[in-house]
């Protein structure tokens, strides 16, 4: 008597549905996403906010995409950015990071 399970007759495509399925997973813990940049109230002084999930290294990604928005933001108006203060908030390997940071965009010299 043979069994029909989904895996006897359908091996390889089973396999490829786990393949994208771990595939978009790794993908997706891997982002990190950001703020607008806003003012902060005091003059010249802007903040953005990020935050990633997933893993040991979402601080990383959530504290490197804030920065990458704060440089990419003084670029454009063609400054220099001086980071201020950053703040961070999340703690547990599987939850989300936060990262809060407070900068300056100063001229180039």
């Amino acid at each position: 008597m043979q069994s029909n399970t989904l895996l006897s007759i359908y091996p390889r495509t089973l396999f490829r549905l786990i393949a994208s399925l771990l595939a978009t997973a790794t993908v997706l813990s891997a982002c990190a996403s950001a703020s607008d940049v806003t003012a902060t109230g005091k003059d010249g002084v802007y903040m953005v906010t990020a935050s990633a999930a997933g893993g040991r290294l979402a601080w990383a990604r959530a504290h490197r995409r804030a920065q990458t928005e704060a440089a990419d933001y003084c670029a454009a108006r063609g400054m220099q950015t001086s980071f201020a203060v950053e703040s961070t908030q999340g703690v547990e390997a599987l939850a989300a990071q936060d990262s809060v940071l407070r900068f300056q965009c100063n001229p180039k010299f």
